[in-house]
């Protein structure tokens, strides 16, 4: 191909890009450039090719299949022995059942028989044979042999992944100590996914679907890495080794650039990394406006590890500690004891500062290993504080560790995706418990500990007094609230052109809790991702906010604009665009 391919083409590109061998473009949801090979992340099962064969080419599948399971039994064989020394000793077990399941005749030998006698293809007759012994796994009343499904459908995957030729996840992991930058392509990337790929440096991400509150952008805006996602068809048209520009600002992908396209990119990071470098010279900077507003900039994080960051960025306290990635990509549920050491180090890691940490926020695209969404639209299912509350075990573990954790500095507990003052006293109702319980047991705790609520669904923006009485603090959600505001699915790149964060209807419900909480005296955050937008700052202090929690490295961007922010002037500007019913204009937001 010679000339440049232009699909979903949703912006124009001021640089010159057509002498690139292929330039897809997408969304840029984290800003920033990069220059690395491509990854692809190959498909998964449910994806594969379903063809039957010619009766000639019949014995060619075989082999191809055979040899697959070779090569897969010698990338395990391989990675057995690059095993640390201080590895759990079950992972080596591990790679020894999935050597095992490799050589099973049910599996290799009866996904021969698919190929011979039904003509299936390799990917088919692996899947459908694969999907068949799960069944039969999870039937079992034996608790270990139940779990053996799991290894089947991972032995599978990377089956398919070796028949592909592309990389399964397991297999990224060799990639943590690259010496070139490497930059991950695939159809999407799940929040379980994400956790292992922020533990290699990988330069940025591009996917096929997901808009700009994905989890692909969020976690990419933690690292401080750029994506470009919602391109459509990338994964099937760059190849694995491909060399890639991801250009995060006009949401473009460059494929085999060309040498003077690579320079000039190479010039354009530089600058953009001295800029960046620049705004550290604020980082100690008292936080307030040119009229003198103190404005608290706390930061978002998902695991433990990233108070670092937080603290390197100059935040006033976490804003948003999200706990459900303590839960999640692990076969087992983390025990009381583990999530308080968690919570424990990221409070004593900010001393004096206030940590919120919300309750488990599982349901919609974020799950538990082994349990299966049949929910027909999760994101309104069994999700968050619901979920929770059908869970109460483990809702009181997690309120336990909590409240031990208090004992150490601030925490705050924040409940998320609250619609309703039943699940408010239901929450406050274990939280009592689990105080009593503690108390009987000589544990401290701190008993003055605040109890806040999410503002993310409409229901509680629109009748906002009484949970604004009922608790301590809120804080708005804006990725949710804007999602069924509008009734888009945030993470749909379809639709995703449609996820507004202007549009009138959101503006007003946020500054309607706003207002709530100034009437009953009752702290108000914003911890969407429009806080960490600095192009919305300035705005948001208009609607009266003076609490922003964002990704660590978005800190200092938005920390720049309050202070060239003159906050009376905005509030009137703003007030009378929406009273008026009119579009706010940021430009004229001086």
């Amino acid at each position: 191909m010679t000339n440049s391919a232009k699909l979903n083409n949703a912006n124009s590109a001021p640089l010159e890009l057509s002498s690139a061998l292929l330039c897809v473009y997408g969304r840029g949801v984290a800003k920033g450039y990069a220059i690395g090979r491509a990854v692809v992340m190959g498909a998964a099962a449910l994806e594969v090719a379903h063809y039957r064969l010619s009766p000639d080419l019949v014995a060619a599948e075989k082999k191809r299949f055979t040899d697959a399971l070779k090569i897969t039994r010698l990338d395990l064989q391989e990675l057995a022995l690059s095993i640390p020394s201080d590895a759990p000793r079950e992972l080596d077990a591990m790679l020894q059942v999935h050597s095992m399941l490799l050589t099973d005749p049910l599996l290799a030998e009866e996904t021969l028989t698919l190929i011979e006698e039904r003509h299936y293809n390799a990917e088919w007759a692996l899947t459908t044979q694969g999907q068949l012994l799960t069944e039969q796994f999870s039937s079992i009343d034996d608790e270990y042999l139940r779990e053996r499904g799991g290894d089947v459908r991972q032995v599978v995957e990377r089956v398919l992944h070796t028949l592909g030729g592309t990389r399964s996840l397991a297999a990224l992991d060799h990639f943590h100590n690259a010496q070139e930058p490497l930059i991950v392509v695939a159809h999407d990337i799940s929040p379980a996914d994400m956790i292992r790929l922020r533990g290699a440096q990988f330069a940025g991400f591009v996917t096929d679907l997901g808009g700009p509150t994905s989890h692909t952008a969020i976690v990419a805006r933690s690292m401080g890495v750029p994506a470009v996602v919602a391109v459509g068809l990338a994964r099937q048209i760059i190849r694995d080794g491909d060399l890639l520009i991801i250009d995060g600002e006009q949401g473009a992908v460059l494929v085999n650039p060309s040498p003077k396209q690579i320079a000039d990119y190479q010039s354009i990071t530089q600058c953009y990394n001295a800029e960046r470098a620049a705004l550290t010279s604020i980082k100690d900077v008292a936080s307030q406006t040119l009229d003198g507003i103190k404005i608290d900039l706390f930061a978002n994080i998902e695991l433990p590890d990233e108070v670092d960051l937080a603290l390197a960025n100059g935040a006033q306290g976490i804003g948003l500690f999200r706990s459900e990635f303590l839960f999640m990509g692990r076969e087992d549920l983390p025990s009381e004891q583990e999530q308080f050491e968690a919570y424990k180090f990221v409070v004593q890691s900010m001393p004096g500062k206030p940590v919120t940490i919300r309750t488990l926020d599982i349901g919609a695209d974020k799950t538990l290993d082994g349990e299966k969404t049949v929910a027909a639209n999760p994101a309104l299912g069994l999700r968050a504080i619901r979920y929770c509350l059908a869970r109460p075990d483990m809702f009181m573990m997690q309120i336990r560790a909590l409240l031990r954790a208090s004992a150490y500095g601030r925490v705050r507990i924040l409940i998320p995706m609250i619609t309703n003052m039943q699940e408010v006293l239901a929450a406050q109702q274990i939280i009592r418990v689990a105080q009593n319980d503690l108390s009987a047991q000589n544990i401290d705790y701190a008993h003055d500990i605040e109890v806040g609520g999410m503002v993310e669904v409409p229901a509680m923006a629109i009748a906002i007094e009484p949970f604004a009485q009922a608790l301590d603090f809120l804080s708005i959600g804006t990725n949710d609230l804007i999602q069924y505001t509008l009734g888009i699915d945030r993470t749909d790149s379809d639709v995703s052109n449609l996820y507004d964060p202007l549009h009138p209807a959101v503006l007003r419900l946020i500054a309607s809790t706003i207002n709530a909480g100034v009437r009953f005296n009752k702290p108000v955050s914003l911890c969407g991702e429009m806080a960490g937008d600095a192009s919305l700052t300035k705005l948001l202090l208009g609607l009266g906010l003076t609490e922003f929690s964002m990704q660590p490295r978005q800190i200092l961007d938005v920390k720049a604009m309050v202070l060239q922010a003159h906050t009376n002037a905005l509030r009137t500007s703003i007030a009378i665009s929406l009273n008026r019913g009119n579009p706010v204009d940021l430009a004229t937001l001086k």
